[in-house]
């Protein structure tokens, strides 16, 4: 159970610190720079096949 709730607690931590560069990535007067919320858009991918991993082949049934 406090595995689940440490995973949970990750995960919100890496969405707030992704945010964070997200917003700091503010254009000055030139095209908008994705670069922030692809990094945020990948976090989040990366989690959810983390978990489908996790799912397949380290839970107990």
């Amino acid at each position: 159970m406090s595995g689940k709730v440490w995973g949970i607690i990750g995960a919100c931590g890496l969405v707030l610190v992704n945010t964070s560069l997200v917003l700091a990535n503010e254009p000055k007067g030139g095209a908008p720079d994705y670069s922030g919320i692809t990094g945020l858009y990948y976090a989040i991918i990366g989690l959810i096949l983390a978990y489908g991993v996790y799912d397949t082949f380290f839970k107990k049934s």
